[in-house]
Parts: C-alpha cells; structure tokens; sequence
C-alpha cells in the first residue's frame, strides 16, 4: 500500500506542477505582456481557459491583469499540496497553514519561470541569436522585464551584456533568503518542499 502511495504522489505532484505551471505562466505572460498571437501563448490559454472561464466572472482584473489566473494558480498550488498530505499523511492538517504553504509554492514558482527562462534566453543568445522561432520570440518576452533595470544601472561594455548574472544572483539570493526562510518558518514538511 505505501508503493502505491509513494506512485500516486509522484504522479500527482508531477501533473499537477506541469498544470500549475502552464496556470501561472499564462499570469507571467500577461504580467510581461507577451504577444498572445505566439503559438506558446494560445497554448497556454486554451490549456487553462476551462478552469479560468468561471472564475473571472468572480474575481477582477486589476491593474490590467486577470487576477483570475494568478488566483486558480494559487487554488492548484493548494490542491496539490493538500492531496499530497492527504495521501502521505492521512491528513491535509491546517488550512491556513496549507494556504500559507501555497502561496510560499506559486511565490517560488513565480521566481523559477523568470530564472529558467533566463538561462534560455543566455543559451540561445549563444547558440542562435536573434531567432525568430516562436520559443525564441516568448522566452525573450518574459526576460526582457526583468533584465531592463539591471541594464539601466550598469554602464555599456559594448557587445558584452552582463545583465543576466545580476538577475540570475538576485533570483537566487530571493529564492534562499525570502523562499527558503519562509519555509522553514511556517514549518513546511519535506514532502512539500519537493514542489516548491
């Protein structure tokens, strides 16, 4: 009975994530606002379209952002971790602690699309800069915003940009310091860290 569990936990978490990161890029994508007629982006809309339908009638956009996404990532993030609780404690435990836990999870996730998203962005300027590849196109989309203030407060070193390694430090000084620590404090179990 514990190999099935350990099965249905691996294949929850792995799904479930692949979902939860399809939800919380469509957030990223309008955050950064991406050309949504790339066909990554209409992916990424009609994978998360069925659930976020319902949704944005209740929440609002603010700011020119459909909450809604950022809301059903936070709610994936929730089910996930309770299910995987569930199935490996018998229990899904406090309720505040679980939102807690998710919101500590979607933060982590949030800093990961832009951190892996960066090391793309470095690789393909390598191996075939300005490409017009569709996986190109969006990758160069999402950095772009978070490498703009790095580049306004370093000087120009001709054709060296240098701009990634500040954003790569800061993502990770982010992720040990503020993800990290508020894991530890709020006491997330191991099985939990395993998603963020």
């Amino acid at each position: 009975m514990i190999g099935l569990n350990t099965a249905a936990v691996y294949v929850l978490q792995t799904l479930g994530s692949l979902y939860l990161l399809i939800v919380l890029l469509r957030f990223v994508l309008q955050l950064v606002r991406a050309n949504f007629y790339n066909p990554l982006c209409q992916f990424a809309v009609k994978a998360t379209q069925p659930l976020l339908k319902p949704l944005r009638r209740v929440i609002p956009s603010l700011f020119g952002l459909d909450m809604s996404s950022l809301v059903l990532a936070i709610l994936v993030q929730l089910a996930l971790m309770a299910l995987t609780l569930l199935l490996t404690y018998g229990t899904t435990g406090n309720f505040l602690q679980l939102v807690a836990w998710s919101l500590i999870g979607v933060t982590a996730l949030f800093l990961k699309i832009f951190f892996f998203a960066l090391i793309i962005s470095v690789i393909l300027s390598w191996v075939a800069p300005g490409s017009h590849n569709p996986g190109a196109e969006l990758v160069n989309q999402i950095c772009e915003p978070a490498l703009a203030p790095f580049r306004k407060i370093l000087p120009n070193l001709g054709g060296l940009d240098i701009s990634p390694i500040l954003a790569f430090m800061t993502l990770k000084l982010l992720d040990m310091l503020v993800i990290n620590n508020l894991a530890a404090m709020t006491q997330m179990p191991d099985i939990l860290r395993l998603l963020i």
